[in-house]
């Protein structure tokens, strides 16, 4: 089949399917996220076969990660990140680094070698932004405590895995020349000081004279998020860092918070494919070789991570009840764990087995985890009239 009739009809696919499953997810009170993610195991190549060629869905899933990373970073104004590393810095640096040791000890005893182990150790220390946000009541998530809470610590969770994933980027090259890893390395600073000039010279100009054209807005914020992540591309690092980095840029400019919210529905939109894509790639033919490992290690995540955000946040002076609330919000994995292990597979640092353990281990957390929250605390999606907010 051609290509152009290919994509409409893939697209009718998952649109349509999502829309049923969707509606389902709605009336059980679980998270949109899991219809996505079971309508890619259902038709996907292990599933249903409706759809073998997944490699346009994953190129598409990934604008939907560069768009994530982008309205990530508008929202990482100077004076927000400050209040945050004052004020959550330690219990995100202790709680990523018991979950680093969790997932590294768990990964370790099902005799995964040393390298899978750091990888498995590094996709644990995250929990969803999607999810958190998702699942969190607007009247929560501004006027409420625990909405700062959980904001702060996924705020410096993000940044943590900035720096984990340009890590994973240096690593990947290890097999080519020193002088690329050097470029790489380089680069940084210089993607930087592009952003820098570009918005102070020329981007804020522009929108400053034309800021009462939205659709103009619109399109200069989605050009200039494409066109740094593909000179980061081009420097030799991922297009994820170019569009944090193009989004943080924009940050201080006043009109970043309507080019965030005009954005969302694009990220939304592309962010269906990226978990289509996760449901449509897992293997479940070699499910029974990982199963055992999986639900240990998405048990283990599940139990600790509450118990660890309940116990440091206490120790920091806030609330018991409140303090546990925000650790069973945080308690799943995340979709930058995901992004971790597609970017080590390829890199070769960890095995097609590794790799599948971790998928399943991350799409179990995925679903507990907003089962969890829907049957006990107040979101738009809870089970009774009491709890719902929106």
């Amino acid at each position: 089949m051609a290509l152009d009739l290919h994509i409409p009809y893939v697209m009718f696919l998952i649109f349509a399917g999502t829309a049923v499953l969707s509606t389902i997810a709605l009336f059980t009170r679980q998270s949109l996220l899991v219809a996505y993610i079971v309508l890619g195991t259902l038709f996907g190549p292990y599933g249903l076969k409706l759809i073998n060629d997944y490699t346009i869905l994953q190129q598409a899933g990934d604008i939907g990660i560069i768009f994530l990373l982008f309205l990530l970073g508008l929202n990482l104004q100077p004076q927000n990140l400050l209040h945050s590393l004052r004020k959550m810095s330690t219990i995100t640096a202790y709680s990523s680094l018991i979950f680093f040791a969790l997932g590294f000890v768990i990964a370790n005893i099902f005799h995964y070698n040393f390298i899978e182990c750091l990888i498995m150790g590094m996709a644990a220390m995250f929990s969803s932004t999607i999810i958190g946000i998702k699942l969190l009541p607007t009247t929560i998530l501004h006027h409420q405590h625990t909405g700062e809470l959980m904001i702060s610590i996924l705020l410096l969770q993000d940044l943590i895995a900035i720096l984990v994933i340009f890590i994973l980027e240096i690593f990947a090259r290890k097999s080519e020349a020193a002088n690329q890893l050097w470029v790489t390395i380089v680069g940084f600073p210089v993607m930087f000081f592009t952003a820098y000039f570009f918005e102070r010279y020329i981007l804020s100009k522009l929108i400053a004279r034309f800021d009462k054209i939205h659709e103009y807005i619109f399109i200069i914020s989605i050009g200039w998020c494409l066109f740094m992540a593909e000179i980061s591309h081009l420097m030799g690092m991922s297009e994820e860092i170019g569009a944090f980095i193009a989004g943080v840029a924009l940050a201080s400019n006043p009109i970043a918070f309507y080019i965030a919210e005009s954005l969302k529905p694009l990220r939304d939109f592309f962010l269906v494919l990226f978990f289509f894509a996760v449901g449509a790639t897992f293997d479940f033919d070699n499910f029974g070789s990982i199963a055992i490992p999986a639900f240990v290690m998405a048990g283990a995540m599940l139990v600790v991570k509450p118990q660890v955000f309940r116990w440091l946040l206490t120790k920091s002076g806030e609330v018991k009840n409140v303090s546990y609330e925000v650790g069973v919000r945080l308690g799943q994995l995340s979709e930058f764990s995901l992004l971790v292990i597609y970017m080590a597979l390829p890199a070769k640092l960890i095995s097609l087995q590794a790799s599948n353990m971790a998928q399943a281990a991350i799409i179990i957390t995925f679903i507990v985890s907003c089962y969890w929250t829907v049957m006990k605390y107040p979101t738009p999606l809870a089970v009774t009239d009491k709890l719902r907010r929106d």
